[in-house]
Parts: structure tokens; sequence; C-alpha cells
């Protein structure tokens, strides 16, 4: 079995270099990487993770916590997040907390026993006195807590602008907003803050519809959108808080004998691959999504080096016009 001493040896540098680069430590430049795991890959030198964790404190290992990975905004934040880390000769632990706090809990303490470098927050139901002496980086996604090191954030007033004056551009009088879980404050709430602004400053009819938990839970929103219809029967423009909840509104709108846009315009959030597969295709508020990630890992590796970051970013979003607005 190859040794740390055989990789030094067979690449022509010293240990303490080879390790450097395996910790991910200092400044080395790509080439120097790039020809440590030729010869790692070539003598099949497996690392010993624990042993390294041990010695310096930590792991070369991100944790990563959301409450979905099925939801396909979820989805594309894991993927680029995952990537970014990757990028940056991380590796990364994903829980899946489905909001349920004791699940929560026991994935914060598992990150504690794998000395993880830092932990990339993605989920609103956490109770941030379980954050205090975390003693690593803590990123926050789409949420912005005291005990945290940064807070990543699209602009979601923004969003709900760009969404309202949209609409109304389109000719719609009676809008709806379809929210996020009704009782949770996130970020997300200036979306609805923002559409309810426009409506008021432009004179224009608007309501509002907060699903519960255990829609947000199954992603199941039909039920929420058939009520919403049957109640507000005028509706003739909807800014649904996802592209997930979008697509679900085509097709109630369907069912129901509303055609999309010439009698119900529709307008959803992210961006994710859902938005162009549907007939029509959602008109949406683009989240960047990758750029979000990447910044996310980028202040983790930054603080875990001891570097000061910001603490807090918000970052802009756009109108993507498609055929259901």
């Amino acid at each position: 079995m190859a040794t740390l001493k055989d990789v030094a040896r067979e690449s022509g540098l010293t240990v303490g270099t080879v390790s450097r680069v395996l910790n991910n430590r200092g400044y080395i430049s790509e080439q120097t990487r790039e020809k440590v795991y030729e010869v790692m890959k070539r003598l099949n030198y497996q690392p010993n993770e624990m042993a390294r964790s041990l010695s310096k404190q930590s792991s070369n290992t991100i944790g990563i916590i959301v409450p979905h990975i099925v939801h396909p905004y979820f989805a594309k934040l894991i993927s680029n997040l995952e990537l970014a880390a990757y990028n940056n000769r991380y590796k990364v632990l994903l829980f899946n907390s489905k909001g349920k706090e004791e699940k929560e809990e026991e994935y914060i303490e598992m990150c504690r026993s794998n000395r993880v470098a830092g932990i990339v927050l993605c989920t609103g139901s956490f109770k941030t006195e379980k954050f205090k002496n975390l003693a690593c980086p803590l990123i926050t996604i789409e949420r912005f807590i005291d005990e945290g090191t940064a807070g990543i954030e699209c602009d979601n007033y923004q969003g709900g602008t760009l969404a309202a004056e949209h609409l109304i551009h389109c000719g719609c009088r009676h809008l709806l907003h379809i929210g996020g879980v009704s009782g949770q404050s996130m970020p997300a709430d200036d979306r609805k803050r923002a559409f309810d602004d426009v409506c008021r400053r432009r004179g224009v009819e608007y309501m509002a519809v907060d699903p519960g938990r255990a829609n947000y839970d199954e992603l199941n929103y039909y039920p929420v959108i058939h009520q919403a219809l049957e109640q507000y029967p005028q509706t003739d423009g909807i800014f649904a808080s996802s592209d997930l909840i979008a697509a679900q509104v085509i097709r109630v709108c369907k069912e129901r004998g509303i055609e999309i846009p010439s009698q119900m315009k529709v307008i959803g959030f992210d961006d994710v691959n859902v938005a162009a597969l549907t007939t029509p295709g959602i008109t949406t508020i683009r989240q960047p999504v990758k750029e979000m990630a990447e910044s996310a890992v980028s202040m983790m590796v930054k603080a875990v080096d001891g570097s000061m970051v910001p603490a807090r970013s918000v970052f802009p979003v756009s109108l993507v016009i498609r055929e259901s607005a």
C-alpha cells in the first residue's frame, strides 16, 4: 500500500508539500496540485481522512443541511454547492432535514463529530441557539441569523417588484400571490412585501395565500391553488413563490379550463429546469443559484483560513420571459 512518502518521492516534492496539498493549506500552485493528484491516482494512494481530521482538528468536508432534496430549487442548489466544494478540494456531507427539529439537531451533532470544516445551512426551521459555540464557520443561504458567519440571499424584494410590474404591464388587474410557508419568517417573505407595495402603489387589486407546512413538506400545492381560484374567481394574474408552485398552477388552470396566457398570466420564481419544461413555459424570476453557491463555498473557505467575510451578501435577480406571462 502506497504511503505519503511514496507520493512525495514519485512527485519529486517534500512530504510537507504533499501534506499541504492534501489538507488544502497554504498557497500551492495548480501545477503542483495536479502533479500530486496524478501520482496519488497512479499509486492508488488513499489518504486516511480520519487521521487527517484529528491532526488538523477539522476535515476537508463541508456539511450541507437542506429541507428537501427533491425540490427543484434545492436540487439545483445542492448540485452547484457540491461542484463549488469540489473545485475547492472539499467533499460534502449532505443532510436532508425535511424540516424536522429532531433530525436537524442530530445533523448538527453529526457535523461536529465529523469535524466538518464548515456548515452551509439552507433550511429555515432551526432554533438559532443550536449554533452557539459551533466552532466552525456557518454560511446560510436564503436565511440570515446572528449566529452565522455569513448570509447569502437573492434580492427577494427586487423579485417581487419585477413580478408585480410585469403582470400589471401585461394588463392584469386582479392579482394573486401564492407564497411561502404560513407562519414561518424567511427572507423570501420580501417577495410578498414587494408585490404588495407595487400593487398598492399602482391601485391594483391583490390577494395573498400562504400554503401550510404540509403543502411545503409534500410539495403538493394543488388543493391550495384550487381553493384560491374558487375564492378569487376574478384572478387574472398569479405570482407563485417558486417555479414548482407555478407549474402546479398551470396544471390546475388546465383542469379548470382557464387558458394561459390569454385568461391567466403566471410568473414563478427561481428559474429551475421545470420552468422551461412546462407547456406553456414559465415566465419567472431568476435566482443566480450558481453564483450564490460559489460565493457560499468561497466565504466558508476564507473563514476557515481566518479571513474576514461580509456578514450579508445580496445577489440581484432578473426577469426571464417565457410563454406564461
